[in-house]
């Protein structure tokens, strides 16, 4: 299968922290170099996992200037660009235009629970304010409102509106989008659990969390698939899935930061209202780590 931008893996970049709560400067470009490394197919830095509605302004343009620059062409960087104020939507999407990046990744509106037609006003008035690819990110989890299949091929007929990640772990609403808009199109996964079944219904990657530690492993799974080797790549998601499973056991990003910083790659800390795992949580994330061998390494090779 032939690979254009935004498709394969994209790693849905954590945000390192330093203890007093800046950013990490120094962890943000170790962690792109390694995903670059790994293999992984595109960044996405400034999304829900990286802890988006705790950064500044200021902060996530600053993240993403060393994302691009780190990066440095060899991947493309998918930019979170998202919220529940289309004008300063916009005004943030110009200014990671102006930066480089490569893309936006853009969530519904949350909060406001704007109708379907607000929707797609809201895309269309950010589509024409950018010339920049634009992926929609629908996750009605955490926002509270769905992006509906016709609302997508609606805005799949702009130029710049370019995919969906569909995080609704609705398998026949992404089935419905996939059938629903042009072959140019493209839909990506938004939950690691369902990588194999979102890669054989057409779609195109997966926009990633496991991949922030475990990024080797998720790349093999979707290069498998899109070989068409499904049984090679459901045997890696198998072996994988209790890591995948346990970044979930308390809000994302909590475990997988709490994961990486075992794994020696961050410091674990956090911006509230997010806090530090409970002990019964971390007890968990450590029993997956140690059993799928990963501390004390950077991902294991399978």
């Amino acid at each position: 299968m032939m690979r254009t931008r935004f498709t394969g893996v994209g790693t849905a970049l954590i945000t390192p922290f330093k203890k007093d709560g800046s950013v990490d400067e120094t962890a943000v470009r170790q962690l792109v170099k390694r995903q670059i490394e790994a293999g992984v197919h595109f960044v996405s830095p400034c999304g829900t996992t990286g802890e988006a509605p705790t950064l500044g302004h200021r902060e996530k343009l600053r993240i993403c200037e060393l994302v691009v620059s780190e990066a440095n062409g060899r991947v493309p960087v998918l930019a979170g660009a998202g919220g529940y104020d289309t004008r300063e939507v916009i005004e943030l999407a110009r200014e990671l235009e102006r930066i480089g990046v490569d893309g936006l990744l853009s969530v519904t509106p949350y909060y406001n629970k704007p109708t379907q037609e607000g929707l797609y006003q809201h895309y269309k008035a950010i589509a024409n304010a950018t010339s920049l690819p634009i992926v929609l990110y629908n996750v009605p989890g955490r926002t509270g409102v769905n992006l509906e299949v016709k609302t997508v091929a609606r805005l799949a007929e702009m130029p710049n509106i370019v995919a969906v990640k569909e995080a609704s772990a609705n398998v026949v609403q992404m089935s419905e989008i996939i059938a629903a808009t042009p072959d140019g199109f493209m839909l990506l996964g938004g939950d690691d659990p369902l990588t194999v079944a979102v890669m054989a219904i057409g779609g195109r990657g997966i926009v990633s969390v496991a991949s922030n530690a475990a990024p080797g492993e998720m790349v093999q799974i979707v290069e498998l698939c899109e070989r068409g080797d499904y049984a090679a790549a459901r045997r890696l998601h198998m072996w994988l899935l209790p890591f995948i499973q346990v970044n979930f056991v308390e809000a994302n990003p909590i475990p997988v930061k709490a994961a990486m910083a075992a794994m020696g790659l961050i410091e674990e800390s956090y911006r509230l209202p997010l806090v530090a795992p409970s002990p019964a949580a971390r007890e968990k994330i450590m029993k997956v780590l140690q059993d799928l061998k990963l501390l004390g390494s950077a991902a294991r090779a399978v």
